[in-house]
């Protein structure tokens, strides 16, 4: 095999097969750069949403009821609401994490926390824990009323 016959054949193969490869690799990242990531918009989770909520506690045994939240505002990831339930209305406000799924919200006259997933536009769930003497836990899965 004459070398300086491969070399003259690789070398003009090389020569048309690379801008081929390039056009290629441009059109697949093209693709992917302009692909807009799905977390980009935060989730509006203002409106009602209602659902049963399933808890346990030592001193109150398992219990479900009926729970409905309302958000009443939101700004960006920060929101604000309240729910009713046998002991009175809770006002809270919480905070939706930058991977656009989960939150956590909180209550000034509350010992625990209420972290919760977003499954849909129009469905979540939030599970409350509490530890101590009235150590709670429950989760309740809801449905946006007014989506």
């Amino acid at each position: 095999i004459d070398e300086k016959l491969v070399m003259h054949y690789s070398t003009k193969l090389s020569t048309y097969l690379m801008p081929i490869a390039v056009f290629a690799l441009m059109v697949t990242n093209a693709g992917i750069c302009l692909a807009t990531p799905k977390g980009d918009q935060v989730p509006n989770l203002v409106g009602t949403w209602a659902g049963e909520n399933k808890t346990y506690s030592e001193k109150k045994g398992y219990s479900n009821w009926n729970k409905t939240v309302v958000i009443s505002e939101q700004k960006g990831r920060i929101f604000k609401g309240q729910f009713t339930y046998s002991d009175g209305t809770k006002h809270f406000f919480g905070v939706i994490y930058p991977d656009n799924t989960t939150f956590t919200w909180v209550s000034v006259d509350s010992k625990g926390y209420n972290q919760g997933r977003i499954h849909s536009s129009n469905t979540i769930s939030a599970c409350y824990t509490e530890s101590g003497a009235d150590a709670t836990v429950g989760c309740a899965e809801l449905t946006k009323n007014n989506p």
